[in-house]
């Protein structure tokens, strides 16, 4: 894959020229365009860019990144996380440049934050939908994934990308922080298969903290559940942060009032970027926040980023009869029970989720919402 060399100008000139007109837009007059991608509804004027640095108005045109990646690698469906999308499968991951959140621990800083800190960035590498698609078929991936930067800012590009893994017979699943809008879920419901959603807080003034607003994400998890993406959640616990009694079980709350079926995902914090004052996240931290979302009616909960150490809670057990379904250590599938239809081997409760059928093709079960 070439890569774009340029010593001499900014980065954010060398990626203005790796841009397209957009889709998710609309003209105002006076050469003003309003940004849908994400949440923050942009209103552009000509010459300046959307608050995510990558989308700009040129001449009363919405630009928008195109043909390249900032990072790309094959990793395990369960490190994005995904626990109830073919376990055990590989997802060819790429990511874009920028984001609309400035998070302090970022652990993609080097991506998300390429136009905001001089000491981030990375060049892009060209690339197409297709040798992308190539790529994860020669690599043996199941899943096509969009992530390292937010990809709702770079949808146009995602959407190009899954078109052609769909039509390869792969799966596709974003991993975004849910500062979504109608307008990006239903141009994105069509080739994607399944969306991760950061559930960083329920707190509005932590959002706010971060760049975005509580509000919004609950919304997106709420309209991704009824569109029918299948939908994990993942809370990062950061103590003194969010990792409050009241806080986790109102967020475990929330979510098994869309539904019990939705996975939630408690995982680790680390001392990174520029969040160096709280301790990291211990074992015990995890675990209290596990069984305070079981406790909330939440049907698989699932602890992160600390393997071995977090007794069951790696695991995926069949929610009446208990019994082991998937056992896993980290990313690493030790055992996989269920039938070709997604179903417990022992009782037959239906599992939600994606899981192996027949000769290795992928069976969906849907989740159930709640009724309310």
């Amino acid at each position: 894959m070439p890569v774009v060399k340029d010593a001499v100008r900014p980065l954010s000139e060398a990626l203005d020229t790796l841009t397209v007109e957009g889709e998710l837009y609309a003209r105002e007059g006076q050469g003003r365009v309003r940004c849908s991608a994400c949440g923050h509804r942009c209103l552009v004027l000509p010459g300046q860019r959307g608050i995510c640095q990558v989308r700009f108005n040129r001449d009363g045109v919405l630009y928008v990144p195109w043909g390249y990646v900032g990072a790309l690698q094959c990793d395990p469906t369960e490190k994005k996380p995904f626990f109830h999308l073919l376990p055990g499968s590989e997802a060819l991951t790429f990511g874009m440049l920028g984001c609309d959140y400035h998070c302090p621990y970022c652990q993609n800083w080097l991506t998300s934050q390429a136009l905001r800190d001089p000491a981030a960035g990375v060049l892009p590498r060209c690339v197409t939908p297709q040798g992308l698609v190539e790529t994860a078929l020669g690599l043996n991936a199941r899943v096509v994934a969009s992530s390292y930067n937010e990809p709702l800012i770079t949808s146009e590009w995602a959407a190009a990308v899954f078109r052609q893994a769909r039509a390869r017979g792969l799966l596709t699943a974003y991993i975004s922080n849910g500062n979504g809008t109608p307008e990006a879920l239903q141009y994105l419901r069509p080739w994607t298969n399944a969306y991760k959603i950061d559930l960083k807080s329920m707190s509005d003034r932590n959002y706010r903290k971060l760049g975005g607003v509580l509000g919004r994400v609950l919304d997106t998890i709420k309209a991704t559940f009824r569109m029918g993406f299948w939908v994990e959640v993942v809370t990062l616990v950061v103590p003194g942060f969010n990792d409050s009694e009241d806080e986790l079980r109102e967020a475990a709350r929330f979510l098994a009032s869309v539904s019990p079926d939705i996975p939630w995902h408690v995982t680790a914090f680390h001392q990174d970027y520029r969040m160096t004052d709280p301790r990291n996240t211990l074992a015990g931290d995890l675990m209290r926040a596990a069984r305070i979302g079981q406790e909330a009616g939440l049907r698989y909960v699932y602890t992160g980023n600390l393997p071995g150490m977090v007794g069951d809670y790696e695991n995926t057990s069949c929610p009446r009869c208990y019994a082991l379904l998937v056992e896993r250590l980290g990313y690493t599938i030790r055992a996989y029970r269920l039938t070709p239809k997604g179903t417990c081997p022992d009782c037959g409760t239906l599992i939600p989720g994606t899981w192996w059928g027949e000769d290795e093709q992928p069976v969906f079960n849907p989740p159930q919402p709640t009724g309310k």
